[in-house]
């Protein structure tokens, strides 16, 4: 990869580590439910206005396809999320934790695409599982637990909009991301009214905060629009292997940023916990090559 193409991988996963930490802020000035419906009507809008629902090249991409997108991507996963991050759970390790959405994309993948993983990727998957079964026996005492369970949710629902993604085939992804938006915005806003009240909703336009409008317009734009299109423009111009590692700094990312900016701390269990769920994709992406075994892109 060019040194240009470095810089901007780099780039998208510092923006999606810091993504957990500005979540969290905003859940601590809004209703969580609230924060993520206005952070999709703002990827939503005005750019659904200027891209057309996306297509692939035979134009044959169902409606359902798109609003299951929405409904998981940005609905499910950050109703999840942001509920977690509002009932306490750390932005660092929800950062960290979420990553377990690859091998639930396995999982889903083999039973829905009927797609076997490889050897490699069953050991991870172990290895990673047990980092998260750690995490899980620290925080079964008190509370805690809870909103560790629905990050766990979180991930299994990104995991449904991974397959959704890899079914619909090559389509556009910005168009996907604006087109999604939209149908994550609709539910997630129709939910806000209905368990946090209508006055959230009407206080965030009558009243308006720049501070609460400027995360909101971090978590839409940089974090979901521009994120998601440099990223698949770099896995579209290079092979995955060459990419895709560089989501194992998403973690770091986001842990260094709850601890730098939110003051987090994490305990040895959690951390060790950590170590392991790093290991454990690491190990997915190792690719064994020799004789009569080639690495493919």
């Amino acid at each position: 990869m060019p040194l240009r193409h470095i810089l901007l991988a780099l780039l998208v996963v510092a923006i999606w580590g810091f993504n957990f930490v500005v979540i969290k802020l905003s859940v601590e000035v809004l209703e969580p439910f609230l924060a993520a419906g206005l952070r999709f009507v703002l990827a939503a809008f005005p750019a659904i206005l200027f891209v057309k629902p996306p297509r692939d090249a035979s134009d044959k991409i169902p409606w359902a396809i798109i609003i299951g997108f929405g409904l998981s991507f940005g609905f499910g996963l950050y109703v999840f999320l942001n509920f977690a991050l509002s009932q306490g759970m750390p932005a660092g390790l929800a950062s960290l934790v979420l990553q377990i959405q690859v091998f639930f994309t396995f999982l889903v993948a083999f039973f829905v695409l009927r797609e076997r993983p490889r050897k490699m990727q069953t050991v991870g998957a172990v290895i990673a599982f047990s980092g998260i079964g750690l995490i899980g026996y620290y925080r079964l005492e008190g509370a805690a637990f809870v909103p560790f369970a629905l990050t766990i949710c979180a991930a299994f629902v990104w995991a449904l909009a991974n397959v959704l993604t890899r079914y619909a085939g090559k389509i556009n992804p910005v168009a996907l991301a604006v087109w999604g938006s939209l149908f994550a915005a609709i539910p997630l806003i129709l939910l806000s009214i209905v368990t946090e009240g209508m006055e959230p909703l009407v206080a965030a336009f009558v009243a308006p905060d720049l501070w609460t409008w400027g995360l909101l317009a971090f978590l839409a734009y940089p974090a979901t629009l521009f994120g998601f299109s440099i990223w698949n423009k770099l896995l579209a111009t290079h092979p995955a292997s060459s990419v895709v590692p560089f989501t194992l700094l998403v973690p770091i990312t986001g842990l260094l940023s709850g601890w730098a900016i939110l003051g987090e701390s994490i305990a040895m269990f959690e951390i060790i916990g950590g170590v392991l769920v790093m290991a454990g994709l690491g190990v997915t992406l190792f690719r064994p090559t020799g004789k009569g075994q080639t690495e493919r892109p």
